[in-house]
């Protein structure tokens, strides 16, 4: 799978989760809610599904997307960090 379908698979699959979560606002989404049900859902740890939602809450898709792309340019699939 590419890259890029892994991401267009990433966005549709949290995508489906976000409306049930409440308003379709996004300052309006639950930080701790979204961080549940990535655990509960989607196979995350507790503290890789918090990391994850305070990147998309304070960097936003501009800096992520570029980050993303630095990262695939560096062939870098799993961060220092050890999530």
């Amino acid at each position: 799978m590419t890259e890029a379908s892994l991401l267009e698979s990433a966005i549709s699959e949290y995508r489906s989760m976000l409306p049930s979560v409440g308003a379709r606002r996004p300052e309006a989404w639950n930080a701790d809610t979204i961080r549940r049900r990535l655990v509960s859902a989607h196979d995350w740890t507790d503290p890789g599904a918090g990391a994850v939602v305070e990147l998309a809450r304070d960097y936003g898709a501009f800096m992520l997307r570029n980050a993303l792309a630095l990262a695939v340019a560096m062939e870098k699939e799993d961060g220092d960090l050890g999530f």
